[in-house]
């Protein structure tokens, strides 16, 4: 066992849902001791900042019941057993603000929580952009607004954005 391993003695499931599992973990720590970890399984997720032909970025505007509060995001979602993570990307953005993307390329990966959570994201960039008509699942009521990059990027330089990977992606973006 190294200095950060901390083994999983006993696995128990405390909870079950829709789009998240919980887990609680008897781990062994490099002392020897024992200690307990609650761990939230996630089935990974997407996340897609497009860029149109006149440098808009089309972000969605919706309400987060965990921070209750109205957040603008770039458009995401969670990835579907088997689903491809390019197909995911493809799918969230046309579903919620009617882009289909000529180009979807990947540009990063990272983990949201790791303190707690599993769940890995991938960040695609999307690129000529052809507008359509959204098409939201029953339970999403979201707004679609387009940003300028340099009214993003004032927003980023004041701390605005409230939303990770929104804030990730908008640097990434910046710095290509």
């Amino acid at each position: 066992m190294s200095v950060h391993d901390e083994p999983t003695l006993n696995k128990k499931i405390i909870y079950e849902g829709k789009i998240i599992d919980v887990e609680l973990h008897e781990v062994e720590l490099p002392n020897g001791k024992t200690s307990m970890r609650e761990v939230v399984k996630h089935p990974g997720a997407v996340a897609v900042i497009g860029i149109t032909d006149e440098e808009k970025i089309p972000l969605v505007r919706q309400f987060r019941k965990a921070t209750e509060e109205m957040l603008l995001e770039i458009p995401a979602g969670k990835r579907e057993e088997g689903e491809e993570a390019k197909t995911t990307a493809e799918r969230e953005l046309q579903e919620e603000t009617g882009y289909r993307p000529a180009h979807l390329h990947e540009i990063a990966r990272f983990y949201t929580s790791p303190g707690f959570a599993d769940e890995w994201i991938s960040v695609y960039l999307a690129t000529g952009l052809q507008a359509g008509a959204p098409q939201t699942e029953a339970d999403e009521f979201l707004s679609v607004e387009e940003w300028t990059l340099a009214d993003a990027r004032v927003a980023l330089r004041e701390g605005k954005w409230r939303d990770a990977k929104t804030a990730f992606a908008i640097q990434a973006l910046l710095l290509r």
